[in-house]
């Protein structure tokens, strides 16, 4: 698919970026949408540039989700589908590219990725003024990875992992039992460190990430709540099915109130 519209810098303006979206783009923003949507840069421990997008959707919101987006996607591309979650769930939407990604700089690697989420999770605490618990972080297929980091060391709100991994390696070779000192993204040591509620999903027919990973994570993950296994679903078509978007809003209208009373 074409993109949207990419991040850049607004000219003449320091500091000041700006959505540009594409002629071509097949979702064409009212000014009401484009007026919910703020892009700034911020900068990583690492020294790189990472661009930030945070998606008023709704005014007085109790929960902003930091979403960690997959690999095949920038900013520009997920906007449409952040306003149309962030609505449906009664949530503003905060996400981020990753280095490499988009208009953020340096190259994607492994410590980026850590050293990324924990910008965006400044940015959103500082910026914006949000508390630990009124943040969900989300993060879909690699996405996870830096989600589960980040989780393991902070508490939030909650953590929803959807087409999550368990590692590198497991991706790679589905045989392997067990996790090397070299293996990359190693979700399945982290994930038992996470100590908010985790909502776990996955496609049955998975055909990038094995259905097997997100059962791995979910079995090793003591703050688990109900998952939601999508029969059918492959790697990128689990938002299309009506079960995502009822289990999501359950989980974030019903459960996670009723852990808080």
């Amino acid at each position: 698919a074409a993109p949207l519209g990419t991040l850049r810098a607004s000219s003449g303006a320091p500091g000041r970026w700006k959505l540009h979206l594409t002629e071509r783009a097949d979702f064409q923003y009212s000014q009401r949408e484009l007026d919910t949507i703020e892009v700034f840069p911020t900068k990583s421990a690492r020294g790189n540039r990472v661009s930030c997008m945070y998606v008023r959707c709704v005014p007085g919101a109790r929960y902003t989700v930091l979403f960690s987006h997959g690999n095949a996607v920038d900013l520009g591309q997920m906007s449409s589908f952040y306003i149309g979650l962030g609505s449906r769930l009664h949530c503003n939407i905060f996400s981020y590219d990753y280095s490499g990604y988009g208009a953020s700089s340096g190259r994607p690697s492994e410590r980026n990725l850590y050293a990324d989420i924990d910008a965006a999770w400044q940015a959103l605490r500082t910026r914006y003024g949000i508390s630990p618990d009124s943040i969900i972080l989300y993060g879909q297929s690699i996405g996870t990875v830096p989600t589960v980091d980040l989780a393991s060391r902070y508490e939030c709100a909650a953590v929803v992992l959807h087409s999550p991994l368990t590692s590198g390696m497991r991706v790679a070779f589905p045989d392997t039992k067990k996790t090397y000192c070299f293996d990359a993204f190693p979700n399945i040591e982290k994930v038992s460190k996470i100590t908010s509620p985790v909502l776990i999903i996955h496609g049955t027919e998975d055909e990038v990430i094995d259905f097997s990973h997100g059962l791995a994570l979910y079995e090793r993950c003591p703050k688990a709540v109900e998952p939601l296994w999508v029969e059918g679903a492959g790697h990128n078509d689990i938002e299309l099915y009506s079960q995502y978007l009822e289990r999501l809003r359950r989980f974030i209208s019903q459960e996670l109130p009723s852990q808080r009373a």
